[in-house]
């Protein structure tokens, strides 16, 4: 089972503020580039936000397997195609 610190909640909270403010400026017909740029500005913190959790998984993980005297190859490919994936 994995732990999400506060500081990932939190950030996921500011997100959601931002998505919540994209909304208000549709419903007060602010200007396309103006949306589109609040728009990309989520999407990075949103990229930001899944390096964040997967690195951090990434870290307990492998420390987990290193303990155990296991390979840690495997976990690593798996974190790469999960942030190839979130692209």
């Amino acid at each position: 089972m994995q732990k999400y610190d506060a500081k990932v909640k939190n950030r996921l909270k500011r997100i959601e503020g931002q998505v919540r403010g994209i909304i208000k400026m549709m419903d007060e017909e602010k200007q396309c580039q103006d949306v589109v740029t609040q728009l990309a500005a989520v999407r990075n913190a949103l990229d930001r936000a899944i390096g964040v959790v997967v690195s951090s998984n990434l870290e307990e993980c492998i420390r987990r397997q290193i303990e155990n005297g296991e390979g840690t190859e495997e976990t690593i490919k798996e974190a790469v195609n999960l942030l190839v994936k979130s692209r």
